[in-house]
């Protein structure tokens, strides 16, 4: 599976950089491929391309607050979750959305 991942807390600190970390360990431990867009109180970092976007099988949007550019994934199936889901189960929460892809 290839995945993009826009991650993002309320404070745009601790929490968005853990939720991408443990997104890329959970994604290689099992296989997938991904990259992971960080917007926090510096910024937008690691941020996606249309390259990115458009060979991706899914968009996770790890976000506990709005986020800018959410309109390039128009198109695209997108899974929500709370930035503290993917922090506490990452292999268990991607192993849900293949499954769920793999049934639609």
């Amino acid at each position: 599976m290839n995945i993009v991942c826009v991650a993002a807390c309320t404070a745009g600190i601790a929490h968005t950089y853990i939720a991408r970390e443990k997104l890329i360990k959970g994604a290689h431990a099992l296989g997938h491929t991904i990259h992971v867009e960080t917007q926090g109180t510096i910024g937008t970092e690691t941020a996606l391309t249309q390259q990115d976007i458009a060979a991706a099988d899914v968009v996770i949007l790890a976000v506990d607050v709005k986020i800018k550019g959410e309109e390039r994934f128009q198109g695209k199936p997108i899974v929500r979750v709370k930035t503290e889901v993917v922090i506490k189960s990452p292999v268990k929460f991607l192993e849900k959305v293949a499954d769920s892809l793999a049934r639609a």
